[in-house]
């Protein structure tokens, strides 16, 4: 009974309408049959519908093996920071070398001496060399910055583009879409045609580093637009309240002073052909592009579909400290050939690892970029599988799901602490400690006695498995955080929520309605097709309605259902336990199915090839054995 909570949750919705509860082990008959049947059906059959699975794709996967998967195939080069360049003094977050491109720092080599995934924090010397990993592409994206020319500032410009663009300061509403989007993913530029150059929340304001900052309601965002666009905002219900900011506003509420700045693209600069939008410069530099002369036009306020060109001027406007970044990195120095020797020290000291969230994680939906796994969790975020292959390159932008398989990179102490960590599960072996079998016999007796205790009907399993929970904490067996970490507390809040929709449908009359159309349906047939359709009905919800609220959901309507027909439940209340236990056509059918996508491979397609046969297969199965096992028993006056 204790295998999966729908088989809990029948059990108590018998006995909370005064029927007598399932045993323990009454499901096991029926439930090992479905067993044999399933390992019989995949061995022979379901396996030859799953995709084809790479022998490098095995449990003991090398780590050579991992990044052939991810299709990483990165290479090793050395940043050096010349010993005058802007960049010293700066931190490495400050820096944007690995946002700008999406390069992983493997050390900071300062002295001879190596820092292994140094922190966003730390700060840069000149001579320092920066060990960086990555792709051939990412690499060539880091030197198109350095086909940028800075060639002056540009007052006269900034006097001429001021007639035709404004500032503005929005304060975003209640309720509005934008809550808790990225400012990078809100899409100001295209939906508004604003660009944003800060954010005011409360006393504090930001006017660098915003594309990962996350909207609130009542948020100040300052944003700048050509004229009649500014306008345009009050038509809008995401802004509550919209006030033109004059230049002088601008200085005394932001502190700054903005500049613009000509930079040239050269004719065969490695930007050339590419979107603004594709450029970067907005999301790396919070650079805004207000203009851009063109064969003597002047195009302001570009769109992020504008095409550049070689020979195109960029009118340029940001902090000066913004375009320090960026003459940084066109100081690097790249040396492309790494020593042997430090390539293996790194090597020996990182370790790459597979892990999926697990599904009851509160990470899924966020970004990589919000997460920052590199300051959460001293580790990097290298690649993630989903549906049967690798996520695009530009890994800041996803939103993780449950599923997912995450290629993770650091060294091996934090990729074990990683373990412990209630919202990943690791897949990858990493020659953990071995457990502490010294409690393994007492934790055993506890167990048999949970067992016996229940078989005996001294106690009810609910009470027993309390009793015995507890028991294992005070005599040492399982700590307290053990313990509360195996709770999903969200299935139990699940299920708590929908017991009263289950007695509501009871005393409204809900159930009986819908017990009666059943009825209608398929009760001149006989009991057997109404149980049949109801189970029907029970395996076909489940790959849309989780299976623990289901369960909450359809007892009550058995339990009218064969009422009507004056027949004791157990038969039919039996047969959605199993309907709803075996739910294999959608990975949102059960936890299990949602752990096993990322990792697996698999796509929604491969849940329907594999489910649907082996769920009509079970069904065939209940459905023979159902009457032997659990017979029809008329309810005695």
């Amino acid at each position: 009974m204790i295998g999966t909570p729908p088989n809990l949750l029948v059990s108590e919705a018998m006995t909370q309408n005064g029927y007598e509860a399932f045993k323990l082990f009454d499901f096991a008959p029926l439930g090992g049959a479905i067993m044999v049947i399933g390992i019989v059906f995949m061995a022979l059959a379901g396996r030859f519908l799953l995709p084809k699975i790479k022998s490098d794709r095995g449990r003991h996967q090398s780590q050579r093996s991992l990044r052939s998967r991810y299709k990483l195939q990165e290479r090793t080069f050395m940043l050096r920071v010349p010993l005058d360049s802007v960049l010293v003094g700066k931190t490495l977050g400050e820096s944007r070398i690995g946002a700008s491109t999406g390069l992983i720092i493997l050390a900071l080599v300062r002295f001879g001496r190596s820092e292994t995934l140094p922190s966003r924090q730390t700060t840069i010397r000149g001579g320092d060399g920066i060990l960086v990993q990555g792709r051939p592409d990412q690499f060539r994206e880091l030197q198109r910055w350095s086909d940028l020319v800075i060639e002056r500032e540009a007052p006269v410009l900034k006097s001429m583009v001021a007639s035709k663009v404004a500032y503005a300061e929005i304060e975003l509403a209640e309720g509005s879409p934008l809550e808790s989007e990225l400012i990078r993913h809100a899409g100001f530029r295209t939906r508004f045609n604003v660009s944003v150059a800060g954010i005011r929340r409360g006393n504090t304001y930001r006017l660098t580093n915003l594309a990962y900052i996350p909207l609130r309601a009542g948020d100040r965002i300052l944003v700048q637009g050509e004229i009649e666009a500014v306008a345009e905002l009050e038509d809008f219900a995401d802004f509550s309240n919209v006030q033109p900011v004059t230049d002088e506003e601008l200085s005394e509420r932001y502190s700054t002073e903005e500049r613009m700045f000509v930079v040239r693209l050269p004719k065969y600069s490695g930007l050339a052909e590419a979107t603004l939008e594709k450029s970067r410069l907005a999301d790396v530099f919070d650079f805004r592009v207000v203009a851009i002369f063109r064969e003597g036009e002047l195009n302001v306020m570009p769109r992020g579909k504008e095409v550049l060109e070689g020979g195109d001027l960029l009118l340029i406007e940001g902090q000066h400290e913004d375009m320090d970044v960026l003459r940084g990195l066109q100081e690097l120095e790249i040396e492309t050939s790494v020593s042997a020797n430090r390539g293996t020290l790194e090597s020996e000291r990182l370790t790459v690892m597979d892990a999926t969230l697990d599904p009851r994680s509160n990470l899924a939906g966020k970004t990589v970029g919000e997460l920052n796994f590199r300051e959460r969790y001293g580790l990097e975020l290298a690649g993630i599988w989903r549906e049967g292959g690798p996520v695009g390159a530009d890994l800041a932008d996803e939103r993780l799901q449950i599923g997912d398989a995450l290629l993770l990179l650091g060294p091996h102490d934090r990729l074990k602490l990683l373990s412990n960590d209630s919202d990943f599960l690791i897949l990858t072996p990493l020659g953990q400690d071995p457990p502490d079998t010294r409690r393994a016999p007492l934790a055993a007796f506890i167990m048999l006695c949970v067992v016996l205790s229940v078989m005996a009907g001294y106690a009810h399993i609910a009470v027993a498995a309390v009793v015995g929970g507890s028991i294992m904490v005070l005599t040492g067996c399982l700590t307290m955080e053990h313990a509360y970490r195996a709770i999903d507390w969200r299935a139990i809040f699940l299920i708590a929520g929908m017991l009263p929709l289950g007695t509501a449908m009871q005393d409204t009359g809900a159930a009986s309605f819908l017990a009666d159309q059943v009825m209608d349906l398929l009760g001149d047939a006989g009991p057997w097709p109404v149980i049949m359709g109801l189970y029907v009905l029970t395996a076909m919800a489940t790959m849309i309605i989780p299976t623990a609220a289901l369960i909450v959901l359809m007892s009550p309507i058995v339990l009218s259902a064969m009422a009507d027909m004056g027949l004791q439940p157990e038969t039919a209340m039996m047969a959605i336990a199993m309907a709803a236990s075996a739910s294999f056509t959608s990975p949102i059918s059960h936890p299990a199915n949602i752990l096993v996508m990322g990792p697996g491979g698999y796509r929604f397609i491969d849940y329907i090839k594999v489910g649907v046969p082996l769920t009509i297969i079970v069904f065939i199965t209940v459905m023979v054995l159902l009457p032997m096992l659990w017979p029809l028993v008329p309810v005695t006056p």
